[in-house]
């Protein structure tokens, strides 16, 4: 089902949001200063990629992490969170919507604090109490 939803993704958008997050990662990557900031667009266009199950999960940052998501969410990291997160609701208005509403979730998650963060599959997932 996950593979469906993935051909799905890549045909109505998901291809070009990839090609955005890859394009800004290689702009950012041209300064010694953006090439932090640059690796994490290459893994955030990674998971734009193919989102349906995989999952991220945030933390495990040091302090250089921490100051990096810092300067992210400043930068830019609260005008994608939000602006994926109004796609997600635009999507989840409509039934046949929703499980590309539940990506823009997991994506707007991603792109608050993407320091530390690991995306892994769906059976990579740590089992939680």
């Amino acid at each position: 089902m996950s593979f469906i939803g993935n051909l799905l993704w890549l045909i109505f958008g998901g291809l070009f949001l990839a090609c955005v997050w890859a394009i800004t990662g290689l702009l950012l990557c041209i300064t010694i200063f953006g090439i932090p900031f640059g690796i994490q667009c290459f893994k955030i266009a990674s998971f734009v990629l193919w989102p349906f199950g995989r999952d991220c999960i945030p933390g495990g940052f040091g302090v250089m992490g921490a100051l990096g998501n810092v300067i992210w969410i400043l930068v830019c990291g609260i005008s994608l969170c939000l602006s994926h997160l109004c796609f997600g609701l635009l999507f989840c208005i409509t039934i046949v919507g929703i499980p590309f509403g539940l990506q823009h979730f997991k994506l707007a998650k991603l792109s608050l604090i993407p320091f530390g963060a690991q995306i892994v599959t769906k059976n990579q997932m740590p089992d939680y109490p």
